[in-house]
């Protein structure tokens, strides 16, 4: 084993499939785990029927978090980090980076609280579209209009009526 100037130790082997690891030892656990990922998005809004700063048109650099659980496949992966951003750029993002938030999403009052509730049905919708594993599923979105306040929805909170 050889260490670079640094202490850091540089690998001479890597470990090769069914040899050195067996398909069947790459899934530790039967657990259900959950996966997060986060994106920012910059966007433009004003609110209806509130006095405050906020009845004026103004920007935000959003920023929203994806909680998604799920039981590992064979090789211990939950969802593949790449299939959460492909949804979010193709179908998400797309209404709202670079965005007058009042134009582009339904009709709404575009409050943060409003907004997550539809941030979290899109992702929930593109879930069950591209057929993501059975039992995997959104357990929130939380999304930061300033870098100390968000809103959040929570499965538990989306699936009672």
């Amino acid at each position: 084993m050889q260490k670079d100037l640094f202490g850091f130790r540089i690998v001479e082997g890597l470990q090769k499939l069914d040899v050195d690891i067996k398909k069947n030892e790459l899934n530790y656990h039967k657990k259900r785990v959950l996966v997060s990922k986060e994106f920012t998005f910059d966007a433009s809004h004003h609110l209806h029927a509130y006095e405050g700063k906020c009845k004026n048109l103004h920007g935000h650099t959003y920023k929203v978090v994806f909680g998604i659980s799920g039981f590992t496949d064979e090789i211990g992966l939950v969802i593949d980090f790449g299939d959460i951003k492909k949804i979010w750029k193709e179908e998400i993002e797309i209404y709202l980076d670079h965005r007058y938030l009042n134009e582009t999403l339904p009709n709404m009052n575009t409050t943060a609280e409003n907004m997550v509730v539809w941030i979290y049905e899109k992702m929930q919708l593109a879930l069950t579209k591209h057929s993501i594993k059975e039992g995997t599923r959104m357990e929130f979105v939380r999304l930061f209009e300033t870098p100390t306040s968000y809103a959040e929805a929570k499965r538990e909170w989306m699936e009672v009526e």
